[in-house]
């Protein structure tokens, strides 16, 4: 156990944990944007409701689900706790700031910014776990997963903050995706072009689907009458 403590305390450590737990969220994204396109189907919430009904209540699901939920919840808390610390050590490692600053020199730009970029992530999980997931699930009001989103999805500000927090995974995910193959060892010249390639499904490809959501509900204002 101590030395299990004293390699994740490790500078090393912490980026293999940070590595493994950011793939894990990664493949928890495709299952997620999967689930909530079903609300861009034309049958009054029916696919989506049911969805969200097996998540929550299935007898049959019920244990399981929730075992992979709290792991979901731990791996989230863990990769934030590790990045952070990574990035504090490595501030106090360079504690005076350079005098001239090369762009050549130094990191790219989604490097630079992948500490703000994950403030920004943490702040909107916070407001979109409050939103939908204690909504739903321990909410007195409506426990309709449609309408709930069709609603909150039809104020324009929160689909805009919502379609902005997907651009900013998208750049987290742009460097933080081929990082991870980086950091286990993975990124060598004979994977480097399939990594790449799988990437783009994770900084494009899933963002933008997250983004389809709101801008349909928002250019389709009366698909709510769908669900009544």
């Amino acid at each position: 156990m101590n030395g299990i403590i004293a390699f994740y305390n490790s500078t090393v450590g912490r980026k293999i944990v940070m590595s493994l737990t950011g793939l894990f969220i990664c493949l928890f994204l495709i299952e997620h944007l999967i689930g909530n396109l079903l609300l861009l189907l034309q049958d009054g919430g029916a696919s989506f409701n049911a969805y969200a009904e097996f998540l929550t209540t299935n007898p049959y699901a019920y244990l399981p689900l929730r075992i992979i939920e709290l792991f979901l919840f731990f791996t989230i808390i863990v990769h934030a706790w590790s990045g952070i610390t990574v990035w504090l050590k490595n501030r106090r490692a360079r504690p005076v700031k350079y005098n001239t600053y090369g762009i050549a020199e130094n990191a790219k730009f989604a490097s630079r910014w992948m500490f703000g970029t994950a403030l920004l992530i943490l702040l909107f999980l916070i407001i979109h776990l409050k939103e939908f997931f204690f909504e739903m699930r321990f909410g007195e009001g409506n426990h309709n997963g449609y309408e709930i989103a069709h609603q909150t999805f039809a104020n324009p500000y929160y689909s805009g903050f919502y379609i902005f927090a997907f651009i900013v995974l998208g750049f987290h995910l742009y460097h933080g995706f081929q990082s991870a193959f980086q950091t286990l060892g993975l990124r060598t010249k004979k994977y480097i072009s399939l990594i790449e390639a799988v990437a783009v499904i994770f900084w494009f490809i899933i963002p933008l689907g997250f983004a389809m959501i709101p801008i349909y509900i928002l250019l389709h204002p009366y698909s709510m009458a769908l669900a009544k």
